[in-house]
């Protein structure tokens, strides 16, 4: 699909200039911190094949757009805080006549100051609702989007779920949040867990999976390498949920076996660095490939040249939990046999046995035993390979996740 993006900053545009010539369906806003960042495309997703529905994105930042164009995409002005106004009769009385500083009274009044023009963006679009992508940016918005006074609901993806726990207060806006929110969605069911332990009532919460367009991707069933130039991969940002030191771990004993083995890494991330240092000093230096963000052609070549997928992820220091993986979904779609963790929303993708081996957290020996136990064994590898192409569509289409998520629109402007 073809789209004209129409990029505005501060929402100058007129709203109906996003609104099709008769196309009467419900506007939807789409609130989000940054439009958009790589490992977002599952968000883009959602945005384009909306059917119900229309959308437009507020955002506080504009990432190169060429990736995910949208016919509307408006970035949010800051707002200069406005001085307080005072009174200099009654200041000037109590400093230098009184002599008494500071007064027992405020003289001053603070003005209403927002940090972004969103209010007044979101009466001029008159949304029918607003979707807040993260919840920390819900708290964020918060009191810009009850200045407002209309309908919102926020999803939660992952980190959200811990990021700025730790903030004296935050915690307490969080729950004002779940207070306001007329839904409360999630990525998986561990999410939605975590999201409940937060103080939300369950009675809002809504389970809203990944949406993965499977039709376009190739599936073809893994055979055990005749020249033993066994390749693993993993999609992800490189960061320490992902588990990469782990596999590093791991990796050590594998290719003691396997010593063709190439692991190749798709993404990029705070941690590459040590990832390939660390690499280099277990002599894996030759085994390891990092390929950076790769577009959806490549990442999808990628899988197909490769046998297995790996994506250990871990609960990191700070408590950060994965949902379920968007790539490891499209890695099944493609035939990849998955070996991970018990972590998060993995088992929710991943059945061990069936589709996958899924071995505890952080333990490098465990995931070097099922590395081997899969590479020595042809049977399981094919079997593995063609339920994860057959059980990730069945359980995971974009049609019917996208359709659940406006269906939870629906809910939330009818309640």
């Amino acid at each position: 699909m073809t789209r004209r993006s129409q990029f505005t900053k501060g929402g100058e545009v007129n709203p109906n200039s996003a609104q099709k010539q008769g196309d009467s369906r419900p506007l939807v806003v789409s609130l989000c911190g940054t439009y958009l960042k790589p490992e977002m495309q599952s968000i883009y997703r959602q945005l384009v094949n909306l059917r119900d529905h229309r959308t437009a994105v507020f955002t506080e930042r504009l990432e190169p757009h060429e990736q995910f164009p949208l016919e509307s995409v408006i970035v949010m002005e800051k707002q200069n805080r406005p001085r307080a106004k005072g009174n200099f009769i009654l200041r000037f009385w109590y400093k230098y006549v009184r002599k008494q500083w500071p007064p027992p009274r405020p003289i001053t009044r603070e003005p209403e100051y927002h940090p972004y023009n969103l209010p007044v963006l979101l009466r001029s679009w008159n949304p029918e609702l607003v979707h807040v992508y993260y919840g920390h940016k819900a708290v964020k918005y918060l009191p810009m989007l009850e200045a407002w006074g209309g309908k919102f609901i926020v999803s939660f993806h992952g980190v959200d779920v811990v990021k700025f726990m730790d903030k004296p207060g935050y915690a307490e806006q969080m729950k004002r949040v779940f207070e306001k929110a007329s839904l409360v969605l999630a990525r998986s069911g561990s999410l939605l867990e975590r999201v409940e332990a937060l103080g939300c009532s369950r009675e809002k919460l809504r389970l809203n999976h990944t949406p993965i367009p499977f039709d376009d991707i190739e599936s073809t069933v893994r055979t055990i390498p005749s020249d033993g130039k066994w390749r693993l991969v993993q999609a992800c940002r490189l960061i320490a949920k992902k588990g990469l030191f782990t596999t590093l771990e791991a990796l050590e004993e594998v290719v003691k076996t396997y010593p063709e083995l190439t692991f190749s890494v798709c993404g990029k991330g705070p941690v590459q660095d040590d990832f390939i240092r660390i690499a280099g000093e277990r002599g894996l230096g030759g085994n390891i490939r990092v390929l950076g963000w790769l577009d959806q052609e490549a990442l999808r070549a990628e899988y197909l040249a490769s046998h297995v997928f790996l994506h250990p992820s871990e609960l990191t220091e700070t408590d950060d939990q994965e949902g379920i993986p968007n790539s490891m979904l499209e890695a099944m779609a493609s035939g990849l046999p998955v070996v991970a963790t018990e972590h998060g929303g993995i088992p929710e993708g991943v059945t061990h046995g069936h589709d996958g081996l899924l071995v505890s957290e952080k333990s490098p020996n465990e995931l070097a035993a099922a590395l081997l136990k899969l590479l020595g064994d042809a049977e399981l590898l094919s079997a593995l390979s063609r339920n994860a192409a057959i059980s990730v569509r069945e359980n995971f289409g974009l049609e019917s996740q996208v359709r659940n998520l406006e269906a939870c629109y629906k809910e939330a402007c009818n309640g």
